[in-house]
This record gives structure tokens, sequence and C-alpha cells, in this order.
């Protein structure tokens, strides 16, 4: 794939999502309204928070009735027992507990903080939790823009997580439509002509990361952007196909 200018483009616009409402429809409705419009190989990258309000996968925390274990783990970091219960609810197993955070294994197979169980940008007393299946998600919202714009796309859903031994958090794709997500490089040459051997790159990630420039994670109010010019291939596995399998740990 040659590398040519890549844009990526923030769509404004898009209403408050409430569960029900089909979110391809209303990014197109924004991206329409705002002018920016949707081109042939257009990769729309989508916050998971608004996929998760559309398909209702939000605890209201005063509802929750935390167990024993969520008490104790309240007590043990200082968060708040009903979000614990969550975090727990969404979680295969806890992997570990320090201070203030706890990671887990989802229910996906993601290892990350907090089972993915977001408060932000979610409203006081609610919590999002992350799609019961993202890469079906992302079918589904590829499916309904290309059907109303009448162009191909490829859609990536996101969410932000933390790296071992490194701070800061980063864009990842949880869910994926329409593209290879991992470009597999093995037995190309590389610049001197030596055959590479190990070469396998997450696409998916890093335009994932790449749209987080534009999208923000506070209170800029932009859950989707359009990357536009990447020459990406087209596929049809998910983004469950990341998911390194445990036996292949190296920690």
């Amino acid at each position: 794939m040659d590398a040519g200018v890549i844009s990526i483009i923030p769509v404004r616009g898009i209403k408050l999502i409430a569960p029900g409402d089909s979110l391809g429809l209303e990014i197109v409705k924004a991206v329409k309204s705002s002018g920016v419009g949707l081109r042939e190989g257009d990769i729309v990258v989508v916050s998971h928070v608004v996929v998760s309000k559309a398909e209702g996968r939000l605890y209201r925390l005063s509802e929750l009735a935390p167990t024993p274990q969520a008490i104790e783990i309240a007590a043990i970091t200082g968060k708040d027992s009903a979000h614990v219960e969550a975090v727990l609810r969404e979680s295969k197993r806890v992997v570990r507990i320090r201070g203030e955070v706890i990671i887990t294994e989802t229910r996906h197979g993601l290892i990350c903080a907090n089972s993915g169980v977001d408060l932000s940008n979610v409203g006081e007393g609610v919590a999002a939790a992350l799609p019961d299946n993202p890469d079906a998600s992302a079918e589904r919202i590829r499916l309904e823009i290309e059907k109303a714009a009448g162009v191909r796309v490829a859609v990536i859903i996101c969410d932000s997580h933390g790296r071992p031994f490194r701070r800061g958090a980063v864009n990842i794709a949880i869910g994926c439509s329409g593209l290879e997500p991992i470009w597999d490089r093995r037995g190309e040459p590389d610049l001197y002509g030596r055959v590479l051997r190990s070469k396998q790159i997450c696409v998916a990630d890093e335009l994932a990361a790449a749209a987080e420039l534009a999208m923000g994670q506070a209170a800029e109010g932009i859950p989707v952007a359009i990357i536009r010019g990447y020459k990406y291939i087209p596929g049809v596995v998910g983004a469950s196909q990341i998911i390194r399998p445990r036996e292949e740990s190296l920690f």
C-alpha cells in the first residue's frame, strides 16, 4: 500500500444519542449537514460510548445492588461500590488491583481498566459498558451508512486504553467492519532485501489512535471522525482477531 495524504475530519453536529437510535443514520445526517459528506473508501471511527448509548448498554448506578466482592474492592480502591459492581458484571476475571486501578479481562477478552465501563460523557449516575459484540455493532453501523449514503466505507469502534509500562491512554479498535484490522507483511523484503518474519501491523489500532486527535476525550462532544485517503485492505474479519490468545501471552 502506497502512503498518501491522509485527512482526519471531526464530525460535528451529532445529536445526543439515546437507546434505540440508528447511529449510522445519525452519522450520515451529521456529515451531510456539516458539508463534510462521505466518500468511497472513507473510514468512520466511532467512540464506543455513543454505540453503547444507542444499544442501551447503560447501567443506572442507583439501581445496582453491590455484591460483597464489589463492596470489598470499593473499600480497597475508594471507588463507588455500584461502579465496581458494574465493572465486575462486565468482567470475566479480575487481573490486578492496585491503588484506585482495577484491571480486568472483559467478556470480549480485552485486558483493560474497569472492564471498559465508562463514567464519562454519559450523564450523572450512569455508566456505559462496552457493546456486547463490537464487531457486530461496527458491521451494523457500516451497513446503515452505506445504505443511506450510497458509498462503501469501513467502520471502527474505538475506546481509550492504557498500555503496560507506558503512561497515558491511547485509542484502540475494539470493533471493526469493512477492513482488515491487521496488515500482515511477513514474507516481504525490507529496504535491504531482508525478508520480514514477524511484521504484522495493527492498522485498526493505528487508525483509532489517529482519529482520537480529532475527536478528543473530554468536553469536545465529537464522538465520530472520518479518516480519508488511507488505502486500507477491505476485509471481513473483525477486531476480535487482534486479541492475542492467552496461550500466546508473553507475560
